[in-house]
């Protein structure tokens, strides 16, 4: 790691790191590891984007990112960048979409699904690669490392942006009550 800073997000402060290749990781409130001091300082180019995405004028991130991962989970997370801002595919959908090929060959359909949720699951950059976008097959939250209320409200934030509304201007305060 070269470096990691802290990003106050209207969902808590998001820690956000960064290795040689691009950002490595960015971590919820209480679930980031134990960092050295000394590699503390600014990110900008993350901080302006996330700043830029929770004020509705950003619409996907342009940042280079080094997940390392399986080839399975890298597919997965190439997957999720594809579902556009503002709406939600199902686990079942992600599977389709990151294609049969990719899984074990015994997988059956359902078992394709489950294994895109655990692949989703280990997304070492939530919001930056939307894993917040992935549904159950009914169109209900399911889980997100986060919270689903942090999975709500990105999906809020989100649906504003696509309607071309600007987000809400009570929504930070409303959001930090979660934490």
């Amino acid at each position: 790691m070269v470096g990691w800073t802290i990003y106050e997000s209207p969902l808590g402060p998001l820690t956000i790191c960064a290795g040689r290749r691009g950002i490595t990781g960015l971590f919820f409130p209480r679930r980031s590891p134990a960092l050295a001091e000394e590699l503390r300082r600014a990110l900008p180019q993350a901080e302006a984007q996330l700043q830029q995405y929770f004020a509705g004028e950003r619409l996907a991130f342009e940042l280079e990112l080094d997940l390392p991962g399986t080839l399975l989970q890298r597919r997965v997370w190439a997957a999720l960048q594809e579902i556009p801002y503002g709406e939600t595919l199902t686990y079942a959908g992600l599977a389709d979409k990151v294609g049969a090929q990719a899984f074990p060959a015994a997988a059956a359909e359902h078992e394709r699904a489950r294994i895109a949720g655990w692949a989703v699951g280990r997304t070492p950059t939530p919001i930056l690669v939307p894993c917040h976008r992935v549904v159950g097959a009914d169109g209900s939250l399911t889980g997100y490392l986060g919270g689903l209320q942090r999975k709500q409200a990105l999906l809020d934030l989100e649906r504003r942006g696509v309607a071309g509304l600007a987000p809400e201007p009570a929504w930070t305060f409303r959001q930090m009550a979660m934490l």
